[in-house]
């Protein structure tokens, strides 16, 4: 049976033979096409078949994508794009949504000499049409499963809007909060990173790249973007090897390891030199060393900025940098279709940097299946009944209310008891678009989303749910808070809406100031002092700092963004119609003068006490303790744990052998609840300073009030090792600290074991 496109070049052979264009070259063609749909070829070769047909304009081409519209730099000017595409000198746009649009944009790809479909792309970072909580919200959850789910709907919908591949997932590491696109990744933690790129990668391309339900995963930011200086977005970083190796790059690795299709280079420089034209990186580690097959595109105008870094002249220096380095696609700098070939005519470039760059693109678009049906994505009857599915938003909702964090409850406020009268006051309450955050896909009519006030009224009813706005969320005028008291003094219990606008964090979003915007820690003042019982929901993107609150108010839950169902979510928990268990991903500061702070920190020969005062000439602030707002790992629950009855199958290990570590965990309230355990150790001496404290290990545990469990976690070496200061992947004999806990600071049981 002949596929679409062997219809299509049949099609096409006839027209021009009718013109008189009867030529070897159309014969060529017919022959080629019908090869490429034979079953018994690999994919290799009908890349290998293609590549000896193409000019080297239109490998080129290969290498080259344009925007559709604004996305994260200027607007590209349309100029003459279409025919471009026409004459095969573009292999891929971003930013085109819906079945219609691209099978539009593929029809006119189809008309090129060769017929090479084209890949579409999308910035789909927490979901499609249905959205799902921004991804450091999703890390709080700990749940792999959960996460999995949310990126496999977002893939499902994406793929059945025309579009191949999505620009995530994001996996830097991220320790300062003031960077404001710490809302994209996994915080802080190297190994909760790379489970969390492992499971993305698995949600996005499922059972394989080739299937109508999977998008191409894209693994940003090649690398060390989170680290740049001063929390900065675009800015320099600047560290070393071992950190470079052991907390950066493991998480791309994890990712490569799950089969990601793709990478995406970043912004910055790292150690001098800019990520888009590091051969180090792309050459040496991704290709070389991880003997990655996939290809790299570089970010937005990535490659053409390397002019403003100061490391090239111009755009043809630019292209030359780039293409040498490793980067195979041009995202919207132009430099690779204006310079390639003519650094091929003054031997710059070698034809098989372009030659291999072209292959790894072509070899995605035969998996994907483009060259047997490049319509394959764009069904509308597919499209319709995809972005309707009600489970999608099922899905959300328990993804939303997984993902948030309980800081306080005193006095046992939470959960609320139905009957009672609500004052819910704030500048989110009502919002839509905020609860969307930042990074979401665009859409002109946002009213499916569920705001705050219409989670609670859906829970207790109209005349149960009072409303006050109080204030914008960076207001400066205290115009509304009289409104607010007075509506506050009519209920039993007040719930405070704060927070971020979801433009506040994201990309090109810094903060140097990350406290409650605007007047919003006065409005929860001037509530507090009516005497009413006070729940404060935050909803941000990044860890802010609310210290009043946080001294005061008797109940915090921080919401994040958590996306289409963020009002049913948040009155799930408010309600304990779901009891909360999402954990800290990163560790909220107490000030920005504490910044960077992270709680894997490698300790000095004057380690500030560890109760978090200050004693002269020890590492510290006279002014600021050491100490957090909130440790990495934290989060309360309804109920409570009783970590119990520690043991280890050996105190002694080999490095062939294992140690068998457990214990019993017992829920000891009156709610059933998940509970997060976390493994540490920490490595007593080594020939490389250890961090004071590593996470190897967790696991979320459902437990019925009054049931127990034995928890088991495995010690092997591959846990216990390390970048040496050869860089050499080791494991060292000696002893080691065992901690398990319910947070990097709440350890309940210890022990130490040897590694001969």
């Amino acid at each position: 049976m002949k596929s679409t496109v062997n219809q299509l070049m049949c099609s096409y052979y006839k027209a021009n033979s009718k013109k008189g264009l009867y030529t070897a070259v159309g014969l060529s063609l017919l022959l080629f096409f019908n090869n490429l749909s034979a079953q018994n070829h690999t994919v290799a070769q009908r890349v290998d078949s293609l590549m000896k047909l193409m000019t080297l304009d239109e490998k080129i081409g290969q290498l080259n994508q344009y925007s559709s519209s604004w996305a994260t730099g200027p607007v590209s000017p349309e100029g003459n794009k279409l025919q471009e595409i026409r004459e095969g000198k573009v292999g891929s746009l971003l930013n085109v949504k819906g079945v219609d649009k691209t099978r539009a944009m593929q029809e006119i790809a189809l008309q090129s000499r060769l017929r090479i479909p084209l890949l579409f792309g999308l910035d789909v970072i927490h979901g499609y049409k249905t959205i799902f909580p921004i991804p450091l919200a999703e890390a709080a959850s700990w749940d792999m499963n959960a996460i999995e789910t949310s990126a496999r709907i977002a893939a499902v919908e994406t793929a059945a809007s025309g579009i191949h591949w999505t620009f995530a997932p994001m996996v830097d590491i991220a320790r300062d909060a003031r960077w404001g696109r710490v809302m994209e990744g996994a915080g802080e933690d190297t190994y909760l990173g790379c489970a969390i790129a492992r499971t993305r990668v698995k949600g996005f391309q499922g059972k394989g790249l080739g299937a109508t339900d999977a998008v191409m995963a894209c693994v940003k930011h090649f690398a060390a973007y989170g680290a740049a200086i001063g929390g900065r977005d675009y800015n320099s970083v600047d560290m070393s090897d071992c950190s470079l190796w052991e907390v950066y790059l493991p998480p791309f690795k994890a990712a490569l390891d799950a089969g990601a299709a793709t990478f995406m280079n970043s912004f910055n420089d790292l150690n001098g030199i800019p990520a888009t034209g590091n051969s180090y990186l792309q050459r040496d580690i991704l290709k070389g060393k991880w003997g990655f097959q996939g290809f790299v595109v570089s970010d937005w105008g990535s490659i053409g900025e390397m002019i403003q870094h100061g490391y090239v002249k111009d755009q043809y220096e630019a292209a030359q940098a780039a293409i040498s380095a490793g980067s195979d696609m041009d995202m919207e700098s132009r430099c690779y279709n204006r310079n390639l070939k003519q650094l091929v005519r003054d031997g710059k470039v070698s034809v098989s940097l372009i030659n291999d760059a072209a292959r790894r693109i072509l070899t995605k678009k035969f998996e994907l299946g483009l060259f047997d049906d490049p319509f394959r994505f764009s069904i509308s009857e597919r499209e319709i009944q995809t972005i309707a599915d009600t489970e999608h938003r099922i899905q959300a909702r328990d993804v939303a209310r997984k993902s948030i964090v309980l800081l306080k409850n005193e006095n046992g406020l939470l959960p609320l008891a139905p009957s009672k009268k609500i004052a819910l006051i704030g500048p989110l309450a009502k919002s839509k678009v905020d609860m969307l955050g930042f990074w979401n896909v665009e859409w002109p009519d946002n009213s499916d989303v569920i705001s705050p006030f219409e989670g609670l009224e859906a829970r207790v009813g109209k005349g149960n749910l009072l409303y006050a706005k109080g204030c914008d969320i960076t207001d400066t005028s205290k115009v509304g808070f009289s409104e607010a008291v007075n509506v506050a003094r009519k209920a039993d219990v007040v719930i405070l809406t704060v927070g971020e606008k979801r433009d506040m964090s994201g990309e090109a979003k810094s903060r140097s100031n990350i406290h409650l915007p605007g007047i919003q820690e006065e409005l929860i003042k001037a509530i507090y002092t009516t005497g009413k019982p006070v729940i404060v929901l935050v909803n941000a993107g990044r860890p802010l700092i609310f210290n009043w609150t946080a001294e005061h108010v008797s109940s915090i839950v921080y919401t994040w963004w958590l996306g289409s169902e963020a009002g049913n979510a948040m009155a799930d928990v408010l309600f304990g119609d779901y009891n909360p268990s999402g954990k800290l991903p990163m560790t909220f500061p107490a000030s920005e003068g504490q910044i960077p702070i992270y709680y894997n920190y490698l300790n000095t020969g004057r380690p500030a006490s560890d109760d978090g005062s200050f004693a002269n000439y020890q590492s510290g602030y006279i002014d600021l303790a050491k100490s957090p707002r909130y440790p990495f790992g934290f989060g309360l629950s309804y109920t409570s744990f009783l970590y119990d009855g520690l043991k280890l199958s050996s105190e002694h290990m080999k490095s062939n052998e294992k140690i068998e570590v457990s214990f019993s965990l017992t829920n000891t309230g009156k709610y059933a609840g998940d509970e997060v355990v976390q493994l540490y150790f920490r490595d007593q001496v080594a020939s490389v300073v250890r961090p004071v404290k590593e996470l190897k290990d967790f696991q979320k545990i459902h437990l019925d009030s009054g049931e127990h469990k034995t928890v088991h976690f495995t010690i092997d070496k591959e846990k216990l090792s390390f970048y040496n200061r050869k860089l050499e992947w080791v494991a060292e004999p000696g002893q080691f600290d065992l901690m398990i806990g319910a947070s990097s600071a709440d350890i309940r049981l210890k022990s130490t074991f040897v590694l001969e």
